[in-house]
């Protein structure tokens, strides 16, 4: 097991006890409204386009595939129920980023960041136009994301960002000093703060899941639960996937399996899978709301290495998750490590560092689950099969809303168009290969220890670290 090495103190004895009642489940899954199981698929199906996967990414590419072509036959399977994996377990933070923020973007495709930035803000747009026409109730907030800066050197690194945004065009990106960012949201840690206000909207996420499956079933989707694919073969002009029951034959195939393995092999050394951790406290009264003067519901996250991100629920909680990034020997995903309690007292003793104020509030959920981490921390496309196949991966934790730019991407890759999409170098190259193990899991222990170090030392980065940015082999979640 890999992890971050923070270097804290014991969680202090108010970060065990808010711990103490904390349900080991997702707090989004546990909800009343979630929609029953629906059936296994038993026996054999035939369609035009299969999608393999029921989270966002799956479930945009039939959605929209059928909003395309209405008479399309579409059949979405999913090995659990949809919105069980990320879709269901992440912080909720919908943003217009296609290359996870300015800075990476700019680095890896500085001729197309503009466009890119264009197309992340229109895919948003669509987001928010999808929820509103299929009345998806999933709490859409177009608040924005507030970074902050908790180490001085952060400052200037943001004032940096916001300069390139303006020299970009894109977005409104406001730099705050210290007594701004203080006055939307007091902790005593933040020296300063870059509010993107439309660039990001909060929402609950597995209601959009939920959401997102009822408008592809009102469309004509056929989606089957509990229906693991287990193999991808070739059929004469088509193509098979064998399921425990059953076997779907189609024209084409979707896959969006995200951080699983995928059913084309030759792709799995892009993607290491890492874990992730949330908590999320119990509901706060207004005196407690007040000690804070959270008023503007804006999403927040710091911007050290291992970061923290935070937002409000719409019944006033807070998430607060992130900091660790947990890899497993082998890339393996398992539900076993969806919990890490040791990552959970480190969130609690981070937590009541950021917000003093709130000594004594409880959390009311931990859990935990796997980002398709790639290392060039945004997604990739290809296909397989002659074309049959596509495959969209490597969102790293930023899938909430490019997901849906991912979706398109393989529905124009299977169409055969040339498009403002599929002419983008983003879109035509790949990242770097993570190496095979044991050499894998050795290089994302020393990164992490580097990363660990940089955050310790003003940022600077070791000559491992510099190494990796100049070969374009990076780590994130």
């Amino acid at each position: 097991m890999t992890r971050s090495s923070g270097g804290d103190d014991a969680p202090t004895q108010s970060a065990w006890k808010a711990l103490a009642g904390a349900a080991y489940r997702p707090y989004w899954l546990d909800d009343p409204g979630r929609p029953g199981p629906r059936p296994a698929l038993v026996g054999e199906e035939r369609c035009d386009l299969l999608v393999v996967g029921g989270g966002y990414s799956g479930l945009w590419t039939a959605l929209i595939a059928k909003e395309r072509d209405p008479d399309r036959e579409v059949v979405l399977v999913e090995g659990q129920e949809i919105g069980w994996a990320a879709s269901g377990r992440n912080g909720g933070f919908c943003a217009a980023s296609l290359t996870h923020g300015l800075g990476n973007g700019a680095a890896r495709w500085p001729d197309e960041l503009a466009e890119l930035e264009r197309l992340g803000h229109r895919n948003l747009d669509a987001i928010e136009s999808a929820v509103e026409r299929y009345g998806i109730d999933c709490d859409f907030e177009r608040t924005g994301e507030i970074d902050v800066a908790t180490e001085p050197y952060q400052v200037a690194e943001l004032r940096e960002v916001a300069r390139l945004a303006v020299e970009l065009g894109v977005g409104e990106q406001e730099f705050l000093d210290r007594d701004a960012v203080r006055a939307e949201v007091d902790s005593p840690t933040f020296l300063a703060g870059l509010w993107d206000r439309r660039g990001v909207a909060m929402l609950h996420p597995a209601k959009l899941a939920w959401g997102l499956a009822r408008a592809c079933a009102q469309l004509g989707v056929r989606i089957y639960e509990h229906t693991p694919a287990e193999r991808l073969v070739s059929t004469g002009a088509g193509m098979a996937v064998r399921t425990p029951y059953g076997r779907v034959r189609a024209r084409q195939v979707a896959l969006a399996t995200n951080a699983f393995p995928s059913l084309v092999r030759r792709v799995r050394p892009y993607i290491a899978p890492v874990y992730d951790h949330a908590l999320m406290t119990e509901p706060l009264d207004q005196e407690r709301l007040d000690a804070i003067g959270w008023r503007g519901r804006q999403g927040l996250s710091d911007t050290a290495n291992h970061f923290h991100y935070f937002r409000l629920t719409a019944d006033r909680r807070i998430l607060w998750g992130g900091y660790d990034i947990i890899y497993r020997y082998g890339g393996r995903v398992r539900a076993e490590y969806d919990h890490h309690p040791a990552t959970y007292r480190t969130l609690a003793q981070h937590f009541f560092r950021c917000f003093p104020q709130l000594e004594g509030v409880g959390f009311s959920h931990a859990w935990g689950g796997a980002i398709d981490t790639c290392s060039r921390f945004s997604a990739f496309f290809g296909s397989a099969h002659g074309g049959r196949v596509v495959y969209a991966l490597g969102y790293t934790g930023l899938g909430v809303g490019a997901t849906r730019f991912g979706a398109e991407v393989m529905l124009d890759l299977l169409a055969g168009e040339r498009t403002e999409r599929t002419r983008l170098e983003m879109v035509r190259s790949k990242p770097l290969p993570f190496p095979p193990e044991p050499v894998r899991w050795a290089g994302i222990g020393i990164t992490q220890w580097s990363m660990t170090r940089a955050d310790e030392n003003g940022g600077r980065r070791n000559l491992w670290l510099k190494a990796m940015d100049k070969v374009g082999l990076g780590f994130d979640s």
